[in-house]
């Protein structure tokens, strides 16, 4: 079931987040799995503006996405899923959710960043429609955003921006 989330599901967020970016140690990208979620603070703004959902089953928390608007278009922060619970279809069905709070909006479409060669990233997000947006196609906030993450070194293995148009 795909809920907004509520304060007490927050640090739970992280932990999903820790579990999911653990996975990437067995790529060599350490520095990825190491990268630390955002706080308790942080993501309360999101569920706060309700821009925060989570799937839950049997009272667990299994996945969750986070968006915000972002050059005038929906955009997603971050989506995380359980490994012990990848391949389930949570993500999709986070990002579909998340499509759908964006064309209640009015925005056209969703971007986000990722890893280009990672076959849980990349490859998984054009096969739900993504397209790699060129750089002279994003805003100026996305190209903040992508300014950020080299700045954290998180640009050591091939990222990009992605968009689907609704």
């Amino acid at each position: 079931m795909i809920r907004l989330a509520r304060p007490e599901d927050l640090p739970v967020l992280r932990e999903v987040e820790r579990r999911a970016g653990a996975v990437f140690r067995d790529l060599g990208m350490a520095r990825v799995a190491e990268d630390e979620p955002l706080s308790v603070a942080e993501l309360a703004s999101f569920a706060e503006d309700g821009r925060c959902w989570v799937t839950e089953e049997d009272g667990a928390v299994l996945a969750y996405l986070i968006a915000e608007v972002v050059d005038g278009l929906g955009h997603i922060e971050q989506v995380s899923v359980r490994p012990d619970h990848a391949r389930r279809g949570l993500g999709r069905e986070l990002i579909e959710t998340a499509g759908g709070w964006a064309a209640r909006l009015g925005r056209p479409a969703l971007t986000l960043t990722t890893y280009t060669g990672v076959p849980w990233n990349g490859p998984y997000y054009e096969r739900l429609g993504f397209r790699v947006l060129e750089p002279a196609e994003q805003g100026p906030e996305l190209r903040d955003i992508r300014a950020a993450e080299v700045a954290r070194g998180l640009d050591e293995w091939p990222r990009a921006a992605l968009i689907r148009n609704r």
